[in-house]
């Protein structure tokens, strides 16, 4: 009886096989974690994003330093601006990878002639295979 329970658990393990899936899904996802001030002084303040991320095969960032992958869309501005992001998890390797990583952005400015401005900006993240992540957005006020 037990050499018929040590085939059994024989023929298991010669039978299972290794599945590398992804703890997460390969597309991208992000959360804001934290902002460091909801009120900028314009020409004056940095904003600074805490961002949670997550991804299923690692491939967030680039050693290219002219490819951006993080885009920031000022919701008053046509275009949106775009952000070095350095690899995440070494290059060539397919591993789930999370954490959170702090974006740091230029001061902002008024457009108008009034003394305080509301400011939405969407931050995406998208990966070396082109995936984008979700897009995540906040609220800040701009002053003179």
């Amino acid at each position: 009886m037990r050499y018929l329970f040590l085939l059994g658990c024989l023929l298991y393990f010669a039978c299972e096989s290794v599945v590398d899936d992804p703890a997460f899904a390969v597309t991208p996802r992000i959360e804001l974690v934290g902002v460091n001030t909801t009120t900028l002084v314009q020409f004056q303040d940095t904003l600074r994003l805490t961002l949670a991320y997550e991804d299923g095969d690692g491939d967030l960032g680039t050693s290219d330093p002219d490819v951006n992958l993080v885009t920031v869309r000022d919701d008053r501005l046509p275009e949106a601006d775009t952000y070095y992001l350095p690899p995440l998890a070494p290059e060539g390797t397919t591993v789930s990878i999370q954490g959170e990583i702090i974006l740091e952005l230029p001061p902002l400015f008024l457009l108008g002639n009034g003394s305080q401005e509301a400011v939405t900006l969407t931050v995406t993240l998208t990966d070396r295979a082109g995936n984008m992540s979700n897009a995540v957005a906040v609220e800040i006020a701009v002053i003179r």
